[in-house]
C-alpha cells in the first residue's frame, strides 16, 4: 500500500534529496512461529482479533533509536491536526505503528507508545492510510522540502483558519472577475482582505475551528 503514494511528487523528491529518510517495515519479520502470527483473540471474548504484544515490542525495540518517538495510528488517538504535524516535524525520528483488526493489546498502548493519533472520527480498514496522511503532512513541513518554506506557513490551518480565496489569470473569465483589491497593487489592503476572507470562510464552513481558538485563548 505504501509504495505508490510515497514514491510520488513531493515525498519522492524529499526522499531522493535526502531531506526525508523513510523506511517501511513488515511486522511479520519480528514473529517467531511458522505462520508469522501478529494477531490473536481478545481475552474476555468479543468480535475480531487484536494485535499481539510480542512482535510489536520486538519490532519497536529493534528499530527505536535514542530520540525516536513511537506513535500508534488508531481511532482512539488524539485527532491529528496541522499543529500536531508541525510538532512532529521538529522530532528527530518518528516510528509510526499502524493499527489493524480490532486494535492493539493495551500493554502496547500503555507501555510502548509515546503518542497515539487518529486522522478523523471514522473507521478505516487499517492504519496504513492514516500513516501515509501523517507522513505527507509532516514531510511538507521539513525545511527545504517545498523549496519555499513560506508556502507551508500560509496554507489552510496554519494560523487556525482556512486559507483565503485565491485567483490566477485571466482576471476576467466568462464574466467572473477577480476581486479588484487583488489587482490593485496595494499590499496592505490585499493582506487585510485575505485575513477577512479567511475568517469569513472559516466561520462559514468550519466554525468549530474558531471556537477552538477562543477556548485555547482563554
Amino acid at each position: 500500500m505504501f509504495t505508490g503514494p510515497l514514491d510520488e511528487s513531493i515525498i519522492m523528491r524529499a526522499r531522493k534529496s535526502g531531506l526525508l529518510d523513510l523506511q517501511i517495515h513488515q511486522l511479520r519479520d519480528w514473529t517467531h512461529d511458522r505462520h508469522k502470527t501478529v494477531d490473536d483473540r481478545p481475552f474476555g471474548g468479543g468480535p475480531g482479533m487484536l494485535m499481539k504484544p510480542e512482535p510489536l515490542f520486538a519490532a519497536v525495540e529493534s528499530l527505536r533509536r535514542e530520540h525516536t518517538k513511537v506513535i500508534l495510528l488508531s481511532p482512539s488517538g488524539r485527532k491529528f491536526s496541522q499543529a500536531i504535524a508541525r510538532e512532529l516535524a521538529e522530532a528527530a525520528d518518528l516510528l509510526l505503528v499502524t493499527g489493524h483488526y480490532e486494535g492493539f493489546d493495551e500493554r502496547v498502548r500503555k507501555t510502548l507508545a509515546d503518542d497515539e493519533l487518529s486522522i478523523g472520527d471514522y473507521v478505516l480498514t487499517n492504519g496504513a492510510l492514516p500513516a501515509m496522511v501523517v507522513i505527507d503532512a509532516v514531510t511538507r513541513l521539513l525545511p527545504g522540502v517545498l523549496g519555499d518554506d513560506e508556502s507551508s506557513r500560509d496554507e489552510s490551518f496554519s494560523h487556525g483558519l482556512l486559507e483565503y480565496p485565491q485567483y490566477t489569470r485571466p482576471a476576467d473569465f466568462r464574466g467572473l472577475k477577480v476581486p479588484d483589491v487583488l489587482v490593485s497593487g496595494h499590499h496592505a489592503e490585499i493582506e487585510k482582505w485575505r485575513r477577512e476572507q479567511a475568517k469569513s470562510r472559516t466561520q462559514e464552513t468550519r466554525p468549530d475551528m474558531l471556537n477552538e481558538n477562543l477556548t485555547s485563548d482563554t
